[in-house]
């Protein structure tokens, strides 16, 4: 295989990865926006209906602090296949949830299955992209996450409308279903390097050694994790609420296209971002993307209006669904080839932990008297606090290359 093949993007293994991405990721944004609306309707409060969607983001935390590791000891094809295999029987136990409790459980063993999955979804895809152009081609595969973003929550809604609950887990379980298809055709093995190390990541890791710490995180990942989490919280946000808000503003119309909008901008975005990001460096497209989100999200709760409404979903566009490639893109770049399990485990971890607990604590700001456009106020604030630690990060990034 000559340099020029090396450098393709578009193969069969990345249209089996990518569709592994796609899919999953189908799974998670179809139901995340439904299951807050089917919580309500079992009588549950807004609190606990955004820890019914959260606990789902839980789960897939505690199973990514397993998976890290384990993806580097027992190999990537047997983790993604045993994660992916519990992701789609999970979606199986949806059909027999008949109160919130159960509910909750079913989400937690949900999300279990998801996060390992994931988790090796990505690093299996590290190895497949060319290294060259890593920046363009891992904006092209992330369009896997951004499709499901703008199709899940509409399709999770038009099948909530038109069959209720039933209808959202048969699609949920026959996405999942494609994503392990894909998984089993594609060679994992081919791109697995096993525990092979190079000499400087094992200085790295005994530099880095802190009470077996270094098995689930990678410090130097650590930075950038943070600020993007802080991002993701205020995302998820409207991820979990926006159906609620929607109907409380009377904007359902408008709100309905939230998603398809956000996607669109995603689709002819992200690949500039990430030519820029290649060619200019991270600095440009992670402050523009924090800056974007919060007024995104601070007009949509102080002017609610169709307008408005379309302003927000290009800045969450820019926001987190452009940061979550970037910021994916320079924890892999910075980590040695044995660490890079680690590091994006870490990356997703500390995302998880706002997405999981997220809804549940901004659901506690939910009053009767002050509605959901609090929620959003407190989800700008929040994305703006992650302007300085994103500065903190690349500049320490930086002074390190």
């Amino acid at each position: 295989m000559n340099e020029q093949d090396n450098e393709k993007i578009f193969t069969r293994s990345f249209f089996l990865i990518f569709g592994a991405l796609l899919f999953t990721s189908l799974v998670m944004y179809a139901l995340m926006s439904t299951v807050t609306e089917y919580a309500t309707s079992m009588g549950s409060s807004a609190t606990i209906a955004g820890l019914v969607s959260g606990i789902y983001v839980f789960g897939g935390l505690c199973s990514r602090i397993y998976s890290g590791n384990a993806l580097e000891k027992k190999g990537w094809k047997k983790i993604a296949l045993v994660f992916m295999t519990i992701h789609f029987l999970a979606c199986l136990l949806y059909f027999v949830v008949d109160n919130v409790t159960l509910l909750l459980i079913v989400r937690f063993v949900h999300g279990i299955g998801f996060g390992a999955s994931a988790n090796a979804i990505v690093t299996i895809a590290t190895e497949i992209l060319p290294k060259k152009r890593f920046g363009e081609a891992f904006g092209y595969f992330m369009l896997g996450t951004t499709i499901a973003v703008g199709l899940g929550p509409y399709i999770g809604g038009f099948l909530y409308d038109l069959v209720g609950s039933s209808g959202c887990f048969l699609a949920a379980s026959m996405f999942s279903a494609v994503a392990l298809l894909c998984i089993v055709a594609l060679d994992i093995n081919r791109y697995d390097p096993g525990n092979v190390r190079d000499e400087s990541s094992h200085v790295n890791d005994v530099d880095n050694s802190f009470m077996g710490l270094e098995k689930i995180f990678e410090y130097n990942a650590m930075p950038v994790s943070l600020f993007t989490a802080l991002t993701s919280l205020g995302y998820v946000s409207i991820l979990s609420f926006y159906r609620l808000y929607a109907v409380e503003v009377n904007l359902t119309s408008i709100f309905s296209w939230f998603f398809i909008i956000y996607s669109v901008c995603l689709v002819l975005s992200r690949p500039i971002a990430g030519k820029i990001q290649d060619n200019n460096g991270d600095l440009l497209v992670c402050v523009t993307g924090i800056v974007a989100q919060s007024v995104g999200l601070f007009l949509i709760a102080w002017i609610p209006s169709n307008v408005t409404v379309v302003i927000c979903a290009v800045c969450a566009a820019l926001g987190f669904g452009t940061l979550s490639s970037a910021c994916t893109t320079i924890v892999t770049r910075n980590a040695s080839k044995s660490r890079r399990s680690y590091a994006l485990s870490t990356f997703f971890i500390f995302c998880d932990a706002t997405m999981g607990f997220g809804p549940a604590l901004l659901g506690s700001f939910v009053s009767s008297s002050t509605g959901y456009a609090p929620l959003y106020f407190i989800s700008s604030v929040i994305t703006l606090l992650a302007l300085p630690v994103c500065l903190y990060a690349l500049k320490k990034n930086s002074s390190r290359c």
